[in-house]
């Protein structure tokens, strides 16, 4: 969720880590800190505002001086936005500084222990109790130190720490939050997402759960929070440079749903066999045998992704015919769940950190699910959980609102039910012929694209309006709650999405002269009582914006405003039409005046509950 960038070797760190900092900004935050050891004493500067807002106080102050150090970006958990609560946090005692992502759950009970023993706290956070914890335990060694005090913490942390008195050791610990350990020459840098390290080395390891690094210029050493060693596997960062820098778009959201053709055919490489009709799935062939036999398929997810989840449902219903149901995460685990013998439980995550979504797929797989991961981000902790799944390959996705992720999920969700359909129900010929389907989708969302601006003109007559409606049925019923929700995330109008046909059953009261209701209105099994939803919201003065197949003049008489997508197979049609949804929804931040990849309160990886 926060952003954590720490470095130990031969250089004057303070850009170097500034810079990684702001490659993180897109995951998130209200808050920014710095801090180094400068000839033998820590240095804290940190304030409330984005990471310019620390530049501008460095220059007031003075630079930090240091060949160790860390930053931190800040989304508030405990205690509000101030310069207090920002990060890094020191101790009382013993010289300790550390920067944390996630929550420590028993920090109540801790401090209470902690007060008791005299030390004072400034902060409201969770994390300023673990900086005197580690303080209270300290003896002259860091790392064992932050070992013992985490076999007293509940909750989650990916934390680093240093201390006065050990000037050249950083120590980096994770348990539910991801955290990463750059290998350089006589250097090391520590990063919660490898954008922030992918400048200066391209090789890292990724800390497993309740492990424990302790890191100098002369090398490194891994282990538990118990002290068993352990020996990490440091492999090449499958980030490239350019993927995370703007070229010439405006922002990261705009580039990143014009790269949604390109992104796809990442997804389709290699997947398909159309002269067989087979969909090649390479992550799914040792457990082909139970998705076979699998009686029951369990979507998870949260936002963007339990939109995608919920499409899922459709395709495998619909196309593989399974009994299927999507989940929100968070509501799952704390449940009491019903999973039969061979149920199939899919967890879908862009980050493949989702704190609610990972604990939600661990309780399933405890009840005997097998369990899938739809991830776009590989190595990380859900993909590592599963027994199986399929990567997105849609690249880096830094805009805080998914766009090309959400595309990828569908289509590889479209990719899995074809794969299960193919073994069960589905001829060959079917398949085929889906495939040749998909295979045309990157150009067809490339002719979406060609529209830009018309949609933009379109969101300009609307903009102002503070009430939207997104109504859609079937397969498009996700895609109606995916277009509100981009448009609440960025631009922060009020927009609900539903099932067109639940409309009058009592939202319509909501309607009134001039609301705008989008409705996705393309060619499909429930074209004629999407068109009737129409007429009921014209009838009580609602402005229609339709989402409509090409060639369709018909409507016209009945939108006020038309966004055509190009004519494809119904179970398909999700990836052509929340694409004019997620440019109303860009244009419409725009032109309200707001950051778009930095929407208010939102991060881009949710890494506690």
């Amino acid at each position: 969720m926060c952003g954590i960038v720490a470095y130990v070797g031969s250089k004057q760190c303070q850009q170097l880590m500034l810079e990684g900092l702001k490659r993180l900004e897109y995951r998130g935050y209200d808050s920014a800190g710095i801090a180094t050891i400068d000839h033998g004493k820590i240095r804290v500067v940190k304030t409330i505002g984005r990471v310019a807002n620390l530049e501008d106080k460095l220059e007031t102050v003075g630079a930090m001086r240091g060949t160790i150090g860390m930053c931190h970006t800040r989304w508030a958990t405990h205690g509000g936005v101030t310069d207090f609560n920002a990060h890094p946090h020191t101790d009382d005692k013993s010289g300790i500084c550390i920067i944390h992502n996630g929550i420590i759950e028993n920090y109540a009970s801790l401090k209470t222990y902690l007060e008791e023993k005299g030390h004072r706290f400034v902060s409201q956070t969770d994390t300023e109790v673990l900086a005197m914890l580690i303080g209270e335990l300290y003896d002259g060694d860091l790392e064992a130190a932050v070992q013992a005090a985490l076999r007293e913490c509940t909750g989650a942390y990916g934390i680093v720490v240093m201390c006065e008195r050990e000037p050249e050791t950083l120590v980096a610990a994770r348990k539910g939050s991801p955290l990463m350990v750059g290998v350089g020459d006589g250097e090391f840098l520590v990063a919660s997402d490898g954008s922030a390290i992918i400048s200066h080395t391209s090789q890292a390891f990724a800390l497993e759960d309740y492990q424990v690094v302790k890191i100098t210029p002369q090398g490194f050493r891994t282990s538990t929070i118990h002290n068993v060693p352990v020996t990490p596997k440091v492999q090449q960062l499958e980030i490239e440079l350019e993927e995370i820098e703007l070229g010439g778009y405006s922002h990261f959201m705009q580039k990143e749903i014009f790269e949604q053709p390109k992104a796809l055919r990442n997804t389709f490489r290699g997947r398909f066999g159309i002269e067989d009709g087979r969909v090649v799935l390479g992550g799914l062939a040792d457990h082909a045998k139970e998705l076979v036999k699998a009686k029951r398929v369990v979507l998870l997810g949260q936002g963007t992704a339990l939109h995608a989840a919920m499409i899922g449902r459709y395709l495998f219903e619909d196309l593989a015919k399974i009994p299927a149901t999507s989940e929100f995460s968070s509501e799952f685990r704390y449940r009491n769940p019903m999973i039969e013998e061979n149920t199939v439980a899919i967890a879908v995550s862009q980050s493949g950190e989702t704190a609610d979504t990972l604990a939600a797929l661990i309780e399933a797989k405890d009840r005997g699910a097998l369990a899938l991961g739809v991830i776009n981000v590989v190595g990380s902790t859900i993909a590592r959980e599963t027994d199986a799944g399929v990567y997105l390959r849609v690249g880096p996705e830094i805009g805080v609102a998914s766009t090309k992720a959400f595309v990828g999920q569908v289509a590889a969700l479209t990719l899995v039910a074809m794969w299960m359909g193919r073994r069960r129900y589905m001829s060959a010929d079917q398949c085929s012929s889906l495939m040749k389907s998909f295979e045309q989708i990157p150009e067809k969302i490339e002719r979406v694209l060609a529209t830009d601006e018309h949609i933009k003109k379109v969101t300009q007559k609307y903009v102002d309006r503070e009430n939207w409606l997104f109504l859609g049925r079937g397969y498009n019923y996700p895609t109606a709650l995916e277009g509100a929700l981009k448009l609440k995330e960025i631009s922060y109008i009020h927009a609900e999405g539903m099932p067109a046909a639940e409309m009058k059953h009592g939202p319509i009261a909501l309607i009134n002269e001039g609301m705008p209701a989008v409705f996705i209105a393309n060619r499909g099994r429930q074209y004629e009582k999407v068109m009737s939803n129409i007429q009921e919201v014209r009838a009580r003065g609602g402005h229609v914006i339709a989402v409509a197949t090409e060639g369709d003049e018909n409507i016209r008489k009945y939108a006020e405003d038309v966004f055509y997508v190009p004519d494809i197979e119904e179970p398909l049609s999700p990836i052509l039409t929340v694409v004019p949804l997620q440019l109303m929804a860009y244009h419409a931040a725009v032109l309200r005046g707001h950051d778009v990849d930095k929407p208010r309160n939102l991060a881009k990886s949710v890494t506690v509950e």
